[in-house]
């Protein structure tokens, strides 16, 4: 099991054990973190699983890929480190992640 940690927009903390291969997204559903709405149930066709990576992560995680690029501009206040969770996929690589939910979802 992988360790995934949400920070909810009024600071609560979601400490997860999670499968290998699970999306972040999927994790924040399941485990009923309020906030990630995931209306179109990881298609990558929303902008409703908005998360903002720590900053600590965010070279590990990288980039966004061009469709997601094109997504997150439905997203309400996009930073730099914005990434939508349905397009984040565990590994051990990413044992300890750490990302805060916005204060509202696109």
């Amino acid at each position: 099991m992988l360790k995934l940690k949400f920070i909810g927009n009024d600071d609560t903390v979601y400490d997860l054990e999670v499968q290998d291969g699970s999306t972040v997204m999927e994790n924040a559903v399941h485990n009923g973190v309020p906030g990630i709405e995931a209306e179109c149930g990881g298609a990558c066709a929303c902008a409703t699983c908005h998360v903002y990576v720590d900053e600590a992560w965010t070279d590990k995680v990288g980039e966004p890929e061009p469709m997601e690029e094109d997504m997150l501009d439905f997203a309400v206040d996009v930073r730099a480190n914005s990434r939508l969770s349905c397009q984040i996929t565990m590994s051990a690589e990413l044992d300890g992640l750490t990302v805060r939910v916005p204060d509202s979802q696109g």
